[in-house]
């Protein structure tokens, strides 16, 4: 945006909020001119002889109009609000989230701290520590994972111990600090069409135990020994480095159905987990991966 543009939007805020006062300030005033308790008539009249008097407000409404007013002028001068005046304060939406976090870190910081030594596989039988890990994720991953941490189509369930990127506490760790990105790109047209999806989909379902028309699978198992072996593995069993799921546990991210699965290999699929560690920093990501790690480990 130009100087000149957000010169322009400044004023044109200044001119709505002053004028808006100044306009409010004389409309009181010239709807409050009579001093008479009978009131003054307006020039209003109806069926001959009903007139409208202006009769002034009660004193303690009026001030009270007054003092709103007046307020509003306060606050313009000591907060933003006035385009691009900041206010004698200098008060700031960034400003007062920060107070807040180095608040917050002064009072739970050292109690972060002191579980951050401690081994994830260990601190996930720690009572306190998964108290706090437990309104964490609560705060930050509940919205993908929900409450319960099942997951959802595209977001994966945290409890049943199949991981796209490894369950050790070190990955689980890694995962939250630094995010996830995975892709898997459209096969459709390398695999020669819908006929070609549909055999790869067979020998798909086939790898995790269902009965298949086994022709077809045998077929569907060229391709994908051509096409998919690079990340899913001869054994269908996947590859924790690239995040490339294990097919062979008839657990599914996207859906196990027999279209979701020809749908997942004909249009490909993408999924991005942002990373944590800026706003979160180590300690709390350290303490959260311990309580996403005690959801899929018995602990003592």
């Amino acid at each position: 945006m130009s100087d000149f543009t957000s010169e322009f939007w400044s004023w044109f805020i200044i001119a709505i909020a002053g004028g808006g006062i100044v306009w409010l300030f004389y409309l009181l005033r010239g709807t409050n001119k009579a001093d008479t308790e009978a009131g003054v008539p307006t020039g209003h009249v109806w069926d001959e002889d009903l007139q409208e008097l202006n009769n002034p407000l009660p004193r303690w409404w009026l001030f009270m109009f007054y003092f709103t007013i007046f307020f509003a002028v306060g606050y313009l001068i000591l907060y933003p609000g006035m385009g691009s005046f900041k206010g004698i304060l200098g008060w700031t939406e960034v400003g007062e989230y920060e107070a807040e976090v180095a608040a917050a870190d002064a009072e739970f910081g050292p109690l972060f701290a002191q579980f951050e030594q401690t081994p994830v596989a260990e601190l996930a039988s720690n009572e306190a520590a998964m108290n706090a890990g437990e309104r964490l994720f609560v705060n930050y991953c509940s919205v993908c994972h929900g409450s319960d941490a099942r997951g959802a189509p595209g977001f994966p369930n945290l409890r049943d111990n199949d991981w796209l990127y490894g369950g050790a506490p070190d990955q689980i760790e890694a995962s939250i600090m630094h995010g996830r990105t995975g892709a898997m790109p459209s096969w459709e047209a390398p695999l020669g069409g819908a006929d070609g999806v549909d055999k790869v989909a067979t020998y798909v379902m086939s790898l995790a135990g269902r009965d298949v028309d086994e022709t077809v699978a045998a077929a569907g198992k060229e391709k994908f020994d051509m096409f998919c072996v690079g990340c899913h593995m001869p054994d269908g069993t996947g590859n924790v480095a690239l995040g490339a799921p294990n097919l062979t546990n008839n657990i599914w991210l996207y859906g196990g159905s027999p279209r979701s699965i020809k749908e997942s290999i004909a249009k490909g699929r993408s999924g991005s987990m942002p990373a944590h560690s800026e706003f979160l920093g180590k300690a709390k990501s350290h303490i959260l991966a311990a309580y996403v790690y005690s959801l899929s480990h018995k602990t003592d």
